[in-house]
Order: C-alpha cells, then sequence, then structure tokens
C-alpha cells in the first residue's frame, strides 16, 4: 500500500445551510484563507468543472448503453416471440386483419412489458442512487454534497424516466413488428 500522509486535499466543497448566502460565506472564507495562499469562490449554476464534465460524460455513455442493450433485449425476445406467433397472426390475416392491425398487436403486447419495466426500474433505480453514491464517497474517503445525491428532481421527471422504458420497448419491437405485417398471409399459415 502506498504511504498517503504528504497527501493534501486541494478542494473542499461546502453546502451552505438554508438562509446563509453561499457568496457571502465565500468572501468570509477568502478573506480569512487568501493570506495563507488559498481561495474560496461560489461554485457556478452549472457546477461544471473538468471532474464533473468528466462525470457527466461518462453517465451519458454509459446510460446510452444501457439503452441500446435494453433495446436489443427487447428486438430479440420480440423476434422469438414473433415467430413463435407467426401461424396466428397469419389467421387473423387470413379472416382480414391489416398489416396496420398487425402492427399495432405486435407493439401493444410489447407496451405492457415496458411499462412494468418502467414502474418497477424507476423506483429501484432510485433507491440504488440512494445506496451507491454515498458507499463511493465513503469508499474514497469523503461525504458527497447533496448536488451530486439529489440529482432527480420532480416527479414529472421520474414519471419520464418511466415513460422511457415504453420508449425503448416500442422502439425495440418496430422492427420485428413491422416484418410480421409484412409477412404474406399464406407463407405464415404455412410456418408451424
Amino acid at each position: 500500500m502506498g504511504d498517503f500522509r504528504s497527501a493534501e486535499p486541494s478542494t473542499f466543497l461546502v453546502e451552505t445551510k438554508p438562509g446563509v448566502s453561499a457568496d457571502e460565506y465565500a468572501r468570509n472564507v477568502a478573506a480569512v484563507v487568501q493570506p495563507l495562499g488559498g481561495d474560496a469562490t461560489t461554485a457556478s449554476e452549472s457546477g461544471q468543472d473538468g471532474v464533473i464534465l468528466i462525470m457527466a460524460a461518462m453517465a451519458v455513455l454509459l446510460t446510452l448503453m444501457l439503452i441500446t442493450v435494453a433495446g436489443l433485449g427487447v428486438l430479440n425476445s420480440v423476434v422469438l416471440d414473433t415467430r413463435e406467433r407467426i401461424h396466428d397472426l397469419g389467421v387473423c390475416k387470413a379472416i382480414g386483419m391489416s398489416p396496420r392491425q398487425t402492427l399495432s398487436l405486435v407493439l401493444a403486447s410489447v407496451a405492457l412489458i415496458g411499462v412494468i419495466g418502467g414502474l418497477l426500474g424507476v423506483p429501484a433505480g432510485y433507491a440504488l442512487h440512494h445506496v451507491v453514491m454515498p458507499m463511493m464517497g465513503r469508499a474514497v474517503g469523503t461525504g458527497l454534497p447533496s448536488l451530486v445525491l439529489d440529482v432527480y428532481g420532480p416527479f414529472l421527471q421520474l414519471l419520464l424516466l418511466g415513460g422511457g422504458g415504453v420508449l425503448i420497448a416500442m422502439l425495440g419491437a418496430l422492427i420485428p413488428a413491422g416484418r410480421a405485417a409484412r409477412a404474406r398471409t399464406v407463407t405464415a399459415l404455412r410456418t408451424e
């Protein structure tokens, strides 16, 4: 193990109590620490310094990767499901179901899975965030400020995240649903 006795912190993040002016607090601290070679400033509204910007970029990249994997998982399961039900879809087409109705049928079967995924995934992700982030802070020997911990805003934002589950399910099912809608009735009836 390394010897970190000579390591000294270079930045302190301070959160003021409600009603305390952050600018006034920073001026008072700066008056004390500037003669010692330090400085105190308030964070900008965006808080986009180098480390935060890199962490945000990594979070966006991870989110895009998770969306891609989820979409491919839905695509795979819908492809298998439509292949399994192709005979049933052929019967429905034989009695007059239009391609648009076939497309709607396949997408509606996936929408319920997306709603369930959103209803389970958002609360689980919210709870997991409040468990994992403090653990990560403790692992590096610091407490994380509320700026880092309280990233989920109003209820509407969480509702939109839940709607993302439905959107991912629908986008992942669009290709196999289109193939099922274009399938010829005779070919679908012949398939078992």
